[in-house]
């Protein structure tokens, strides 16, 4: 069993900045690519920022600049800090990560619930 669970959402006023947090448990042997999608209400949802387990990152061209991912390997936990904010970043974020199971090695890709970010004044 894996799980991810999302926090640090909320409103905030244009310009503003929030830090999203996203924790992996449950059995695994490996994370590998870890990121955060976002999705609008009539949207598509639309990667924002990923990371590599070697720490290749990629990113939406919208989010360059502002948005910056991290992670840390040994807490199992992957980052967003979000500067700058903009209303159209409004949306709810999504948590995604590919795991390798334990002892089969092979491959799970789990969803978090989701964390609200709204920017308004």
């Amino acid at each position: 069993q894996v799980q991810l669970v999302e926090s640090g959402g909320g409103l905030v006023q244009p310009g503003g900045s929030l830090r999203l947090s996203c924790a992996a448990s449950g059995i695994f042997f490996r994370i590998n690519t870890m990121g955060w999608y976002r999705q609008a209400p009539g949207k598509q949802r639309e990667l924002v920022a990923s990371m590599t387990s070697g720490g290749v990152t990629n990113s939406v061209d919208s989010v360059k600049g502002r948005f910056t991912i991290s992670r840390d390997n040994a807490k199992n936990t992957v980052y967003l800090q979000m500067n700058s904010l903009k209303p159209e970043d409004t949306a709810v974020y999504y948590c995604n990560a590919e795991f390798l199971r334990a002892g089969t090695l092979g491959r799970v890709e789990v969803w978090g619930q989701g964390t609200r970010v709204a920017v308004s004044s």
